[in-house]
């Protein structure tokens, strides 16, 4: 579970680092904070968390500029090798449709967020609570993925569905 009182110190800390570097004192923050983050996990400075939940990073993953990660209580693993672009949201909490009289959202709660080794989150991607995006897999630009993704797919749209790819094999 997050530490939120120094969640929000370590916010405040990530916004006084160069853009992309500092990426070891990062690290160390979000461990202090609770968070499990592997080795050579590099977060741009804009990146923010707000979360309660468990957060693990894998190895070798890129965070990029303007990614929020919000929600409630629920965990929030990404993988190993994901590459998330600038803007993306993974957002765990959610609502329940109608609350009180008078006002649609409900009772709160939390699902969590898996993104699985090798993904790639495209530029302003939506991750909503509940959600796997399978190994090696890629969300388009814009996309809002509110169902589970299967290994070695693309989705795009909104909501996402699985589109035609083109492969590349051995290209680096």
């Amino acid at each position: 579970m997050m530490k939120t009182g120094r969640l929000f110190f370590a916010n405040l800390l990530f916004g006084l680092t160069p853009p992309t570097r500092c990426f070891g004192l990062k690290r160390v923050l979000l461990r202090w904070c609770g968070a499990e983050i592997g080795a050579n996990v590099r977060i741009a400075s804009s990146a923010r968390f707000h979360l309660t939940g468990k957060l693990v990073i894998g190895d070798h993953t890129w965070v990029g500029h303007e990614v929020l990660v919000v929600g409630g209580d629920a965990e929030v693993t990404i993988g190993a090798k994901v590459d998330i672009a600038p803007r993306v949201m993974i957002v765990t909490g959610s609502h329940k449709l109608i609350g009180t009289p008078g006002r649609a959202a409900g009772k709160g709660y939390s699902l969590p967020v898996a993104i699985e080794d090798g993904a790639w989150l495209g530029a302003a991607a939506v991750i909503l609570g509940g959600v796997t995006v399978g190994r090696c897999s890629v969300v388009a630009a814009g996309a809002l993925v509110n169902r589970n993704v299967a290994p070695e797919t693309m989705v795009a749209g909104v909501p996402a569905r699985p589109v035609p790819q083109i492969t590349s094999h051995g290209a680096e």
